[in-house]
C-alpha cells in the first residue's frame, strides 16, 4: 500500500467518524447550548487521544513540541471553526450549511499551494471542483427557496467563517504533521476546545438527561477518533490530495438521514453522489499513477 493510499484510507475513516459526530450533535442541537456541546465533544475526545498516545508508547513524551506557536495557531483556528459550525446549524437548514462548509476543501487547496508550496495538479483541481459541483447538484434546488431574513444571513456569515477557519486549520495541521506527533496535534486541539467550551458555563448550561449525556459522550469519542485519523492522514498525503475526499461526508450524511430520520434522498442525490465518487476515484487513481510515473523517470 502506497503512502497516498494510507492517507486516503485514514481520511475516509475520519469522515465516517465525523459523520457520526455530526449525527449526535444533530440530535442534541435543540436541547443543549453550543458551548456545552463543544466542551463535551472536546473533553471526552481526550480519552481516545490519550489512549492512542499510550498505545504508541508516546505518552507523555509524544506531547513535547518545538513548535508551540504553530500549535496555538492551529488550535485557535480549529476552535473558532467548531463554534461557528455548531452555531450556524441553529440558523441554516443543514443542506445550506453543508454547501457553504464545502468551500473549505477548495480554500484548503488554494492555501496549501500558497503557504505550503504544494504543487496542485490539474487532477487534484478536477477532483475538488468536480466534487463541489456534486454538492451544488444536491442542494441548489432547495437553496432557491431560502428565506433571506437576518437570522439566515447570520447563519451564512457563520458558515462562511467556519469554511475559512477550517481551511486555515487544515493547512496548519499538514504543516505540523510533517514534524509533530499526530496524537499531540489532536490532543492540544481538544484541550483548547475543552477550556473554551468550559468558559461558556456562566452563559447557562442545561442539565442533560441520561440519553443526552450519552450522546454528548459519544460525540467526544467520535470526534477524538476522527481527529486522530485525520491528522495521521496528513502525515501520509498532501492537503490538496485529500481535499476531494471530504465530499464523501455528504454521502455518509444522507445515508444517516435515511437510516435514523427516515429521510430518503431526492433524485438529485444519486447524480450528486456519482459526481462525488467519480471525483474521489479520479484523484486516488490518476494522481497516484502520475506520481509513480514521475518517480520512474
Amino acid at each position: 500500500m502506497t503512502m497516498d493510499f494510507k492517507g486516503i484510507g485514514l481520511r475516509v475513516g475520519a469522515t465516517v467518524f465525523f459523520t457520526l459526530m455530526v449525527l449526535f450533535i444533530k440530535w442534541l442541537s435543540d436541547a443543549v447550548p453550543v458551548g456545552q456541546v463543544v466542551f463535551f465533544r472536546s473533553a471526552f475526545a481526550l480519552i481516545p487521544l490519550v489512549l492512542f498516545l499510550m498505545w504508541t508508547r508516546e505518552f507523555p513524551s509524544g506531547l513535547k513540541t518545538r513548535r508551540p506557536g504553530s500549535h496555538v495557531a492551529r488550535c485557535v483556528l480549529g476552535c473558532l471553526a467548531m463554534f461557528a459550525s455548531f452555531a450556524s446549524l441553529k440558523y441554516l437548514p443543514l443542506s445550506h450549511a453543508s454547501i457553504i462548509g464545502y468551500l473549505a476543501p477548495v480554500l484548503a487547496v488554494v492555501l496549501a499551494a500558497i503557504f505550503l508550496r504544494e504543487v496542485v495538479s490539474s487532477v487534484r483541481w478536477f477532483g475538488v471542483l468536480f466534487g463541489f459541483v456534486g454538492v451544488l447538484v444536491l442542494v441548489l434546488p432547495t437553496a432557491s427557496a431560502a428565506d433571506l431574513d437576518n437570522a439566515y444571513l447570520l447563519g451564512v456569515g457563520l458558515a462562511l467563517a467556519m469554511a475559512v477557519l477550517t481551511a486555515g486549520a487544515k493547512v496548519q495541521i499538514r504543516s505540523l504533521a510533517l514534524t509533530e506527533n499526530a496524537g499531540a496535534i489532536a490532543f492540544y486541539f481538544a484541550l483548547t476546545c475543552t477550556i473554551a467550551g468550559l468558559a461558556t458555563l456562566p452563559l447557562g448550561w442545561t442539565t442533560p438527561t441520561w440519553n443526552q449525556l450519552g450522546l454528548l459522550v459519544c460525540t467526544g469519542f467520535a470526534g477524538g477518533i476522527a481527529h486522530i485519523m485525520m491528522t495521521l492522514s496528513y502525515q501520509y498525503s498532501e492537503v490538496s490530495k485529500l481535499a476531494a475526499f471530504e465530499y464523501l461526508s455528504l454521502v455518509f450524511a444522507v445515508i444517516a438521514d435515511a437510516l435514523f430520520f427516515d429521510i430518503l434522498p431526492a433524485p438529485a442525490f444519486y447524480a450528486a453522489a456519482a459526481l462525488i465518487i467519480v471525483a474521489t476515484f479520479v484523484v486516488a487513481l490518476k494522481d497516484g499513477r502520475r506520481k509513480l510515473e514521475a518517480a520512474a523517470r
